[in-house]
């Protein structure tokens, strides 16, 4: 019981470094060949978002929209994938890695 005590504790702090690892980790997306670049955290925050001058229309702001959200969606898909690069082996050892039924 003891050894599965502490397989758990190390289970528990590897996940709470994989946390703060993706916290700190920042991700780009694009969209429109790199007019529009957003920058989010690993947890998915948008951290920051530059637009080239070059798509700036002041009479086709409907693209430029497009353009942002298309950015940040892009983004936030490249934080989830290395959200589950990162949580993914120890969230597939708490079912196994225990040893416990139902976990």
């Amino acid at each position: 019981m003891q050894a599965i005590l502490a397989q758990a504790q190390k289970m528990q702090e590897q996940l709470l470094s994989a946390q703060q690892e993706l916290a700190d980790a920042e991700v780009i997306g694009t969209a429109g060949g790199g007019l529009v670049t957003a920058t989010v955290s690993g947890a998915g925050e948008l951290r920051g978002l530059v637009i080239d001058p070059k798509v700036v229309d002041p009479e086709d702001t409907e693209t430029l929209a497009d353009l942002v959200v298309a950015a940040v969606r892009d983004a936030g898909g490249n934080a989830q994938r290395l959200a589950e690069e990162k949580m993914g082996p120890l969230a597939g050892g708490l079912g196994s890695g225990l040893g416990l039924p139902g976990l």
